[in-house]
């Protein structure tokens, strides 16, 4: 079986041409499937997806705007209710009829609704730094970070920004190169730019204090749950977590030390909460 994914192409509802990674499976496991953060790609997820290729089909979505797929001619078309209409198109058109959903971030978000809206389709979520409550110090960094474009003549240039102004994520020295280049791609002008369209935070709510999820949370069907938190989050507080266990017992969790916002799941840890996360799945 060939290591590479594969790259799907379909159709939004409206006509915008959206993008998934694929890693085949067994067809009779439930599929694994990836949703990056807000500033993130499909990308993120090619070491899940080498590790659980073969067991079960794993697909990560590049959201509108993002990686590989379209982008939109009205910034509006960002929002996040369009979003989860695109996650719903997704998973039709790629046959995710019930999965298990890895969302990092803003992933997570999307996870959370898709289990108020279809909860018979979620089979496990696990949620990376995301819950029912964001921190606006954390957001207010995320959408400075959304909004710029250096627009960097080489890939050294683009690791030493990231090394400088990310928060701590226990990446080497030496994985920064890797992170740049899931983070930018060469234009026409031969420089590097976002791979994500900077627009996108022309359509991200901006509200006075933290953003609160709780319902959605609360509406989580009795499923696997597994929380994944950064200790050095500014996104998601010690205390949603607490409150996210106090409500859900059975939700496992993993707490990195030292990390920040958000992991990159290739924590030793992390891989083997994932691994008995999906062990627990019918």
């Amino acid at each position: 079986m060939s290591a590479l994914p594969r790259r799907i192409a379909f159709s939004a509802r409206d006509g915008l041409r959206l993008s998934a990674l694929e890693w085949p499976g067994d067809p009779a496991a439930v599929p694994l499937l990836c949703l990056p953060g807000i500033a993130r790609t499909a990308l993120d997820f090619t070491a899940i997806g080498l590790r659980h290729r073969g067991r079960r089909r794993v697909v990560a979505l590049d959201y509108a705007g993002h990686g590989e797929s379209g982008r939109a001619a009205d910034p509006a078309r960002y929002r996040v209710e369009v979003a989860i209409r695109d996650l719903l198109d997704a998973m039709a058109a790629l046959h995710l009829h019930r999965v298990a959903l890895l969302g990092t971030s803003f992933g997570g978000i999307l996870g959370m609704a898709l289990g108020l809206l279809r909860p018979g389709a979620l089979a496990a979520l696990a949620l990376n730094d995301t819950g029912p409550r964001l921190e606006p110090l954390g957001l207010d960094a995320v959408r400075d970070f959304i909004g710029r474009d250096p627009a960097f003549a080489s890939i050294e240039d683009a690791a030493a920004f990231l090394r400088r102004i990310l928060p701590p994520l226990g990446i080497p020295e030496q994985g920064w190169r890797a992170v740049a280049e899931t983070t930018y791609a060469r234009g026409a002008d031969g420089r590097l730019h976002p791979r994500w369209d900077i627009r996108i935070l022309e359509a991200m709510p901006r509200e006075a204090g933290p953003t609160e999820l709780w319902p959605l949370f609360h509406a989580l069907p009795g499923i696997p749950l597994l929380l994944i938190r950064g200790e050095e989050s500014l996104v998601l507080s010690a205390e949603t977590a607490h409150r996210m266990r106090e409500a859900r017992p059975d939700m496992d969790l993993v707490s990195l030390p030292g990390i920040g916002h958000a992991p990159t799941l290739l924590e030793p840890p992390c891989l083997t909460a994932l691994d008995r996360w999906l062990a627990r799945l019918a």
